[in-house]
């Protein structure tokens, strides 16, 4: 006696159109930051950004380059200012405080059209300059802020870009008057003309976990 083979029966979405998850998925520059909405931001929590560039775009380590972003990262407003920052190869770090998550993609997206208009200038092109919009993460404890300003301003190191006992050149570091060594401290001999903090967690509560050594190196993640 023969066995009687049921057919299979197998769902479908619908008729026509695109199949949900089908097709490949986006890698490397094209895959990015996931266009999700922003997560709510409260006025006293400050945030670490992070903008990269697209691939084949000149170094950002360069003493004209750094004139020309330092500048335009000073720029800042009531309710959207850069606190702290660094230039590596290919993408800014920068610490960030804002009013709530409307005046904070404001404010990068207004910094990022800055930022890249000034770079097709001077590098003599035209097109888009940054890969994807801006990544961030909502720093809430003193230990997180104090990792995220090591992360910033000593990034070079993780890089391997930057050995020097002083402060990375192409940063905020310079400037920044949070370090452990008084005895000769940065911030005496470069004028800060970035905005000064206003949270409670940027401007003193990360100091609950001690002064920044200037060598102190950057965890891989700023948890």
């Amino acid at each position: 006696m023969k066995k009687r083979v049921r057919q299979r029966e197998f769902g479908f979405m619908g008729w026509g159109g695109k199949r949900r998850g089908a097709g490949r998925k986006p890698a490397g520059e094209r895959g990015g930051v996931a266009h999700a909405k922003r997560p709510r931001l409260a006025a006293r929590f400050p945030v670490l950004v992070t903008m990269r560039l697209r691939a084949g775009l000149a170094s950002l380590r360069a003493d004209h380059t750094h004139e020309l972003l330092q500048r335009i990262l000073a720029g800042s407003s009531a309710e959207f200012r850069v606190i702290e920052y660094s230039l590596q190869s290919n993408h800014v770090h920068a610490l960030v405080e804002a009013s709530d998550e409307r005046a904070l993609t404001r404010g990068m997206t207004g910094l990022t059209v800055r930022l890249a208009r000034g770079l097709n200038k001077l590098w003599r092109r035209a097109g888009a300059v940054f890969s994807d919009r801006f990544h961030a993460r909502i720093l809430k404890t003193p230990r997180e802020v104090r990792n995220a300003l090591i992360y910033v301003i000593q990034n070079a190191r993780k890089h391997g870009s930057w050995r020097a006992r002083r402060p990375d050149a192409y940063s905020s570091g310079p400037c920044f008057d949070g370090w452990r060594d008084t005895r000769k401290n940065p911030a005496e001999s470069s004028a800060r003309i970035l905005a000064r903090a206003r949270t409670w967690l940027l401007s003193l509560g990360w100091r609950k976990h001690g002064l920044i050594d200037p060598l102190e190196f950057p965890r891989a993640s700023p948890a």
